[in-house]
């Protein structure tokens, strides 16, 4: 490939045009997902946004026109070529074989397939190869993980990851719409509509989806299960304690990963630094480190505060930040399709 997957593409050049169907159009991540494929100049010959049937009719703008919102059915009906789904877990159970029987390559970002063995989960910079002919169902990762694998990935290859600690401070737009109203409510000094058991302005929830029987959060396991998966490696041990904080814009996370070898900080900064899709922000002496603030808008993931662990041996700090409906999500599913277009 002569351009990188984290960069702007001009795939329409020479390339047959697609029919592309976001299921769940009228969500935050569905609408992002639009907003990216239009950036990215996907080879578009017809766009199909769908959604639940309370919205089918409505218009949606995507390229300088409006585009009629259609039922699932009817999205399945037009046979597309890809469908980008973020529509929940129940939605992507239901339809999204339903479209691969049809021929369609579905790019799934719920949790629904992420952990089905016959199912890859991918991020294209760290493990598109998982990815065969036969596939017809791809799962998007958590955004959390996404972030994640992408700084543990050269790494990994480098010393091999035993163990990660990471305390995540995630977006309430994780959450979706209603938590961000919810927010502006709150400080409005208005009466929300709750979405959190708890006021979240002001506030840090150490709750991030439902508890599971081991006390640990639906997310929680999330980083430690598909961390596994898309690096292939059962031995990476990864424990999380995940946390909602009021802000818009990106998913923070501080990382502590102790690894099989010793390292010299300068080579993970060059690891780091020539890794596709990543950016280090690193600088004590101009208070240079990544921010969430900074990040919202940007498909890379942002890498700062390195620096040895000096209470482990072979151990390493790092602080990851992305714009989890970007990379986190939308942009991630975008890549992939891209990535299945150029082979």
């Amino acid at each position: 490939m002569a351009t990188a997957v984290g960069s702007s593409r001009n795939l329409n050049v020479g390339m047959q045009q697609l029919k592309v169907a976001v299921v769940g159009a009228t969500g935050m991540v569905g609408r992002t997902m639009m907003q990216i494929l239009q950036e990215r100049n996907f080879p578009i010959a017809e766009l199909i946004p769908a959604a639940s049937s309370r919205s089918a009719g409505k218009t949606l703008e995507f390229g300088g026109e409006q585009v009629t919102i259609v039922s699932i059915d009817e999205a399945l009906l037009r046979k597309p070529d890809i469908a980008l789904f973020s529509a929940g877990g129940d939605v992507s159970k239901e339809w999204a074989p339903k479209f691969a029987d049809a021929g369609t390559v579905v790019i799934d970002n719920s949790s629904a397939w992420r952990m089905e063995a016959d199912c890859p989960l991918v991020v294209p910079e760290v493990n598109f190869g998982a990815i065969t002919k036969a596939h017809r169902i791809i799962a998007n990762p958590n955004c959390s993980t996404i972030q994640l694998v992408m700084a543990l990935k050269p790494l990994h290859d480098a010393y091999g990851v035993k163990r990660v600690v990471v305390s995540t401070y995630q977006s309430i737009t994780g959450t979706g719409a209603a938590a961000v109203a919810q927010l502006e409510a709150e400080r409005k000094g208005e009466t929300p509509q709750m979405v959190y058991p708890y006021p979240i302005d002001r506030n840090c929830l150490p709750h991030c989806d439902v508890f599971m029987d081991n006390d640990y959060t639906k997310e929680e396991m999330k980083l430690t299960n598909e961390t596994k998966k898309i690096l292939g490696d059962e031995r990476v041990q990864v424990v999380a304690t995940a946390v909602r904080v009021p802000v818009v814009g990106g998913h923070s996370e501080s990382v502590n990963v102790s690894f099989e070898r010793d390292f010299e900080i300068g080579d993970v900064r060059k690891l780091l630094n020539d890794f596709p899709g990543i950016q280090i922000q690193d600088s004590t002496e101009t208070n240079t480190y990544p921010m969430p603030l900074y990040a919202g808008g940007k498909d890379d993931v942002f890498v700062g505060r390195i620096r040895r662990d000096f209470t482990q041996a072979n151990t390493l700090n790092l602080w990851v930040v992305a714009d989890n409906l970007r990379k986190g999500a939308a942009t991630n599913a975008v890549q992939i399709a891209e990535r299945l277009v150029d082979r």
